[in-house]
């Protein structure tokens, strides 16, 4: 019996590893070729920083584009999005998960066919087609339901209504109860929300590729473009790049998202505690 709970451990950490592996080293060898003199030859030919170097020369404009878009982005989804959770939330019923799966739309539409039609009905506007703003609207309509629904799920599985009844019947009036009652506790669906939209906002390749132009190129774009028409050091090197920029934006997001249980958590044991 020991011997078989051995061999099936082993078993699933033997498959872990190789599920690891077959995730982790296609990334450390990209990585490993934007740091290499010629790939082709190997670590042999030495290692150089010139072609990150040659990158941020080159497409330190795509850059920058694409963190201004993500946060305009995030900022869009917070001031649109967790209001539109929580008035779905309170209606609740059946129109409240129509509207719900009615936003959820461009998700389930291929990102190409979203450009397409928001080319076909602003594309006219010629100032406004070659902005940048072009592709946040694009950005917006398809992290939108990201938000909603990470917001809407951590109100569903709470009693906020009980917890604005009892803060109404103290004296609250709406905006200080939507202060101090509903945000403090749908705070860790706003993190998991602002995750899921900025690291979406800068991946994002199918819908702005057909929503840019070659003055407004984002990250993912210019990527494909080096991919494209440069050596295969280049374009390792840009995709270390961005690895570098959107490694530590995880990381930030999940100690926010940590500290925030912690503080809630010492909060529920002190309340525990005096009661």
């Amino acid at each position: 019996m020991m011997l078989s709970r051995k061999l099936s451990f082993y078993l699933q950490l033997l498959f872990t590893l190789l599920v690891c592996a077959f995730l982790i080293v296609p990334v450390v060898l990209s990585a490993l070729a934007g740091v290499t003199a010629n790939f082709f030859v190997g670590l042999e030919s030495g290692l150089t920083l010139s072609w990150l170097a040659q990158v941020i020369d080159l497409y330190t404009d795509t850059i920058y584009l694409s963190l201004l878009i993500a946060f305009a982005c995030l900022v869009i989804t917070l001031i649109i999005g967790v209001p539109a959770a929580y008035a779905l939330a309170r209606m609740g019923g059946r129109s409240a998960r129509i509207i719900e799966e009615t936003i959820v739309l461009p998700v389930a539409v291929p990102g190409l066919a979203i450009a397409l039609a928001l080319i076909l009905s602003y594309g006219g506007f010629r100032e406004f087609r070659s902005s940048w703003l072009f592709i946040l609207v694009g950005h917006v309509l398809y992290t939108l339901p990201f938000m909603i629904r990470s917001v809407l799920a951590v109100l569903s599985s709470i009693d906020f209504k009980t917890l604005e009844e009892g803060a109404a019947s103290l004296g609250a009036g709406f905006w200080y109860r939507l202060k101090t009652v509903v945000l403090p506790n749908v705070r860790p669906g706003i993190l998991a929300g602002s995750l899921m939209v900025v690291t979406l906002s800068i991946g994002e390749f199918n819908l702005t590729w057909m929503l840019h132009t070659p003055i407004t190129k984002t990250l993912p774009v210019g990527l494909a473009d080096s991919y494209a028409s440069m050596r295969l050091e280049v374009a390792s090197a840009y995709t270390l790049i961005f690895f570098i920029m959107i490694v530590p934006l995880l990381i930030a997001m999940q100690m926010l998202s940590a500290s925030n249980k912690a503080k809630t958590t010492k909060h529920s044991v002190t309340k525990n505690i005096g009661s």
